[in-house]
Formats: C-alpha cells, structure tokens, sequence
C-alpha cells in the first residue's frame, strides 16, 4: 500500500508541470468545413504543446458529419450563413471559450445550381456574413484567423458532382473578398490555397477532398502558420 502510494505520489509529481503547461497554452477553436476536418486530428496533433485544441463538433446523437461531407451538419461549418448562425447561437447562449477562433468558409458559399447558375451564398451575401462573423467573434472576444479557401478544378469537380457544381474562378473571386475584408480589419490569414495547390489534381481522392497524406501536410502548414503567429503576438 505504502508503495503504491508513494508511486502515486511520483506520477502526480511527475504530470503537474504538464498540466500546468496545458492549462496555460493559448485556446483554438476551429471552425470549418469538411477540408478542416479531415486534416483536423493531424493539426491537434501537431498543435498539442502549443494550443489547446477545440472545434465545433456533431451534437451527442445528432447528424455526423462524415455522413455526407457535401451536406454539412454536425462538424461540418458549410456556408457563411451557417457559420454566422452557429457564431451567433453561441455567443447567446454558452460562448465559445477560447482565445482564438481558426475560420473558414467558402466552399459551400460557391455552391452552384447547375440548372439556374445560382450560388448558395451569393458574393455580397459572403461579404455581409463574413464581416458579421467578425462582428460576433468580437462579442466572444475571440481573436480571428482565416483560412483561405481550398482550389476546386472545374472540370474535374464538376464531373464528379452533379447535383451541385463548383468553379474555380468562384474560389478566386470569394478569396479575393475574404482577402479584402480581412485586410481592412487586420486578421491574419493562412493560405492554405496557395500551398494545397501544389498538390492538385494528383491529392484529389474525389471532386474536391484530399488524400490521408495531403491532409497531414495541409496540417502541418497551418500548425506552423500558427506557431509563427504565436511566437510574434507575444
């Protein structure tokens, strides 16, 4: 008994300074899309010593994400509109409790009706909803870092998909809002645009996700982004 409790009292000796440490680490929250959630469990991995790691995540018996990933629910952030909803029921409700909140969305935004050519979320709806998002992040006192937008190929995305079609000139165009809109309220941005696209077409495992090994790096990429934001902001 003596024994057990002095290795006890070793092991609890041993993982305090842990736990200080991780009740000290600066609090992420992510929210995204399902790009954000495929490459999530290897970004919290990488982020383990340096944030602590939250996201929105599926509701205890609700809809999974990974269900469908072209149908958010659950995890899956989709739209502005949704992610402005989310943001606001939240900061009414039990506020999001972190320092920093990693943002993305756009891809759902671009969703296009093959038969009407209408958009899901059309570009000044986005530039209202995105400067609404900061808005609530504000409330929460949430610090804001976005995500730029992943590539889409048209030809292949749109032979892939045919309830719904993407083109990448609509990415360029609902980056280069976010991008402005960003600008003017000073958050930091991490282009995970520009780094996936070296990995395009040939990372695709279907119109527009990306294989185990892509996802890694895409983490990686973005840990490091943030790593480097951390060590300037102090």
């Amino acid at each position: 008994m003596v024994t057990m409790f002095r290795a006890f009292l070793l092991l609890t000796c041993l993982l305090a300074p842990l736990q200080l440490v991780a009740s000290s680490l600066p609090r992420l929250f992510v929210i995204g899309d399902s790009i954000s959630i495929q490459y999530g469990p290897h970004l919290e991995r990488f982020l383990s010593w340096s944030f602590s790691y939250d996201r929105k995540r599926d509701a205890a018996g609700g809809a999974k994400a990974e269900h469908n990933l072209d149908v958010p629910q659950g995890a899956n952030g989709g739209d502005s509109a949704m992610v402005l909803a989310y943001l606001k029921a939240r900061a009414a409700g039990q506020p999001i409790a972190a320092d920093v909140l990693l943002l993305n969305c756009g891809l759902h935004d671009i969703k296009t009706d093959p038969a009407t050519n209408a958009k899901q979320v059309p570009p000044d709806a986005y530039a209202r909803n995105l400067r609404a998002i900061l808005a609530e992040a504000r409330r929460m006192n949430l610090r804001v870092i976005w995500v730029r937008t992943t590539p889409v190929v048209t030809e292949i995305h749109n032979a892939r998909s045919r309830s719904f079609h993407r083109f990448a000139a609509d990415v360029a165009a609902y980056n280069a809002i976010a991008d402005e809109i960003m600008a003017e309220a000073k958050v930091e941005v991490i282009d995970l645009h520009g780094f996936s696209a070296r990995f395009v077409p040939s990372g695709f495992i279907d119109h527009v996700h990306y294989s185990e090994e892509v996802r890694e790096k895409q983490a990686a990429f973005i840990a490091g982004a943030l790593s480097m934001w951390r060590a300037n902001a102090r």
